[in-house]
C-alpha cells in the first residue's frame, strides 16, 4: 500500500500544483510537509511516509549547496545510527529511473544515513517537476540559513535568473531584506581566489564586500587572513589603501600593505610637511599608518622635469656634496 503525498487533497486541491508549490515557496519544508495545517486528519496523511532503499535514492545534480561540513555530517550520522532518520527526506519520482527517487530536500540526512550505514530510509513522495524540485531546493537551502555566503549568493543569482524573482520578492520568499539579497548579491562580484576563501571559512562576507573592485582584492584577502584582522580592522585597511592611492597612484602597495588605520597627524607632523614642501617647492605629505610611527612619505609632482630636480637634489645629497 502506497502511502505517497501526492495524492493528498488539502486546502489547495483547487489549485494547480504549479500554483500550490508557489504558494508555499515561502514556508519551507513545514508547508510541504503539512505542519502549517490546523486540520490534523489530513496532516497526518501529509505526514505519512515509507521507508526506501538507500541505494534507491539519488541526490539533486542542481542542489545549490556544494560544501558539506564533514564534522557536522559525522555528528548527524550518530544521531541517526542511534536515533534513526527523525524527519524524512523530501524526495520525487527520478525523472530517468521510474523505481528510483531524487533528492529535493534532505540531502544532509541522506548523506548521515549512509555513513550511519542504513539500508532503508523515510521518505516523503512528491509530484514536483524539474522547475519546481530546483526552486523548492534554493528556498529550502536558503531557509536553512548554512549555506556558504557564496551558496548564498549564487542560490539568489539562479532564482532571479531562472524564476524571474525580483530583490524584493526574492527577498519575502526566504524572509531576507531586499538589502541583504542585494549585497549578498554582490559577492559574485570577487575574484575566483577570495570566493574560495570564503566558502573555506577563512573569510567572512564582512572582510570580504569592503574588497569588492579592488585589483588585488586576492592579495588584500590572504593579507587579512594572515594577520587575523577583524572586519573592522578590514575596513581600515581598505581605507587607507584607497587613501594613499588616490594621493599617489605609485604608493597603492605601501597603502596595502598597512594593517592599521592611519593616525591624526599632529602638529609636529604638519610642521614638517611644510618644512620639506618649502625646501622641495613640491607638495609633500606625510601619512602616519600605525602608532608605531611608521608611514608614507609622498612627494606630489606635476611634470617629469620637477620630478627629475628633486632626484638631483636626492642624489647630491647622498654624495655629501
Amino acid at each position: 500500500m502506497s502511502a505517497e503525498v501526492h495524492d493528498f487533497k488539502g486546502p489547495d486541491s483547487g489549485k494547480t500544483d504549479m500554483e500550490s508549490s508557489r504558494s508555499n515557496l515561502g514556508r519551507g519544508l513545514s508547508a510541504l510537509f503539512g505542519e502549517d495545517n490546523d486540520d490534523y486528519s489530513d496532516l497526518d496523511r501529509v505526514r505519512a511516509s515509507k521507508d526506501v532503499p538507500i541505494e534507491q535514492i539519488h541526490p539533486n545534480p542542481r542542489q545549490p549547496r556544494t560544501l558539506f561540513d564533514d564534522e557536522a555530517i559525522k555528528t548527524l550520522s550518530e544521531s541517526i545510527a542511534q536515533n534513526g532518520v527523525l524527519q524524512p527526506i523530501l524526495v520525487r519520482r527520478h525523472p530517468e529511473k521510474a523505481s528510483e527517487y531524487e533528492i529535493v530536500a534532505g540531502e544532509r540526512r541522506w548523506r548521515a544515513a549512509q555513513r550511519a550505514k542504513l539500508h532503508q530510509v523515510p521518505v516523503v513522495i512528491r509530484e514536483i517537476d524539474e522547475g519546481q524540485a530546483l526552486e523548492l531546493a534554493l528556498v529550502e537551502n536558503l531557509q536553512r540559513e548554512d549555506l556558504s555566503p557564496i551558496e548564498e549568493a549564487e542560490a539568489y543569482k539562479r532564482l532571479m535568473e531562472q524564476f524571474s524573482h525580483g530583490q524584493d520578492a526574492l527577498g519575502r520568499i526566504v524572509g531576507k531584506s531586499r538589502s541583504h539579497v542585494a549585497n549578498t548579491l554582490r559577492l559574485l562580484g570577487l575574484p575566483e581566489g577570495v570566493k574560495a576563501l570564503i566558502n573555506e571559512g577563512k573569510l567572512s562576507a564582512g572582510h570580504a564586500r569592503p574588497l569588492i573592485g579592488l585589483d588585488d582584492a586576492e592579495s588584500l584577502a590572504e593579507q587579512i587572513v594572515a594577520k587575523d584582522l577583524s572586519v573592522r580592522d578590514t575596513e581600515a585597511l581598505i581605507r587607507v589603501r584607497k587613501g594613499v592611492e588616490k594621493a599617489s597612484p605609485g604608493t597603492a602597495k605601501a597603502g596595502a600593505a598597512a594593517a592599521e588605520p592611519a593616525v591624526q597627524k599632529d602638529a609636529d607632523t604638519l610642521a614638517l610637511e611644510r618644512d620639506l614642501s618649502e625646501l622641495l617647492g613640491l607638495r609633500v605629505s606625510i601619512e602616519i599608518q600605525g602608532r608605531h610611527g611608521g608611514g608614507c612619505l609622498s612627494i606630489h609632482y606635476k611634470t617629469l622635469e620637477q620630478l627629475d630636480d628633486v632626484l638631483q637634489r636626492l642624489n647630491q645629497g647622498g654624495h655629501g656634496d
